[in-house]
């Protein structure tokens, strides 16, 4: 059974390259709140290799963004359930709210093991103009609360958003709802491809649940270092 996250940092793990992932999960593990990894490195290794990086028992953040209708994703999510027995899965909230239904549905199949079903509501790589070239009209929070009520509506656990959005998010889903937080760039970082960003105390400030930082750990020279770092700034 996977462990309780010591702390609210998920290390996402972006690369192809298992032998590299596996040393990264091996020297961060002990130090982070737990590992992400994601489409890229399960369609080169499958849960064989989600599994070798992060054993039975490291918390798992599996970001898999399932969209399809309701009956694919439920089969999706209690695959994963049983084979990887993930702590987080995530699907698409612009699936609607059967898929949402049925993705909390097959979740709630596997109790106390069952991974949190998480919806993605606007990718942390889109600005309103992104969003108006495919059609949306609201502003990207707009579009963000809007989604994230459905999930909640819906029996989602809570949402992936950005820092942006943490503390309009709290007050419209409240306290218990789940806000995973990727685009977190700590100071003198590369901001990269995320456009809405937030340092990793003023994201925790703002009411965070969690945190997926990924190149400003996995980058470094000293990945255990940089966590460790980054841990101890939000522990003091």
């Amino acid at each position: 059974m996977r462990q309780t996250p010591q702390n609210a940092v998920f290390t996402a793990i972006d690369t192809t390259d298992l032998e590299a992932a596996i040393a990264l999960g091996r020297a961060i593990s002990p130090i982070s709140g737990g590992l992400k990894l994601g489409k890229e490195f399960f369609t080169s290794h499958g849960p064989q290799g989600v599994m070798a990086v992060a054993g039975e028992t490291t918390p798992l953040f599996l970001d898999l963004k399932f969209h399809d209708i309701p009956n694919t994703v439920a089969g999706g999510v209690r695959a994963a359930a049983k084979f990887i027995k993930p702590t987080m899965l995530t699907i698409h909230a612009s699936g609607g709210p059967a898929m949402i239904r049925a993705a909390a549905d097959a979740s709630a199949e596997f109790g106390d093991e069952r991974p949190l079903i998480l919806g993605v509501t606007v990718l942390t790589s889109m600005d309103d103009a992104d969003l108006k070239a495919v059609g949306v009209e609201s502003a990207a929070e707009e579009q963000v609360l809007r989604l994230a009520e459905l999930a909640q509506k819906n029996g989602a656990d809570g949402v992936i958003c950005s820092p942006r959005e943490i503390q309009a998010l709290r007050n419209v889903c409240g306290s218990d709802f789940k806000l995973v937080v990727p685009g977190i760039r700590p100071l003198g970082s590369d901001h990269g491809d995320q456009k809405r960003v937030k340092t990793p105390i003023e994201a925790m400030t703002d009411g965070a649940s969690y945190l997926v930082i990924g190149r400003p750990i996995t980058g470094a020279p000293d990945p255990a270092a940089a966590v460790s770092t980054i841990v101890g700034e939000l522990a003091a």
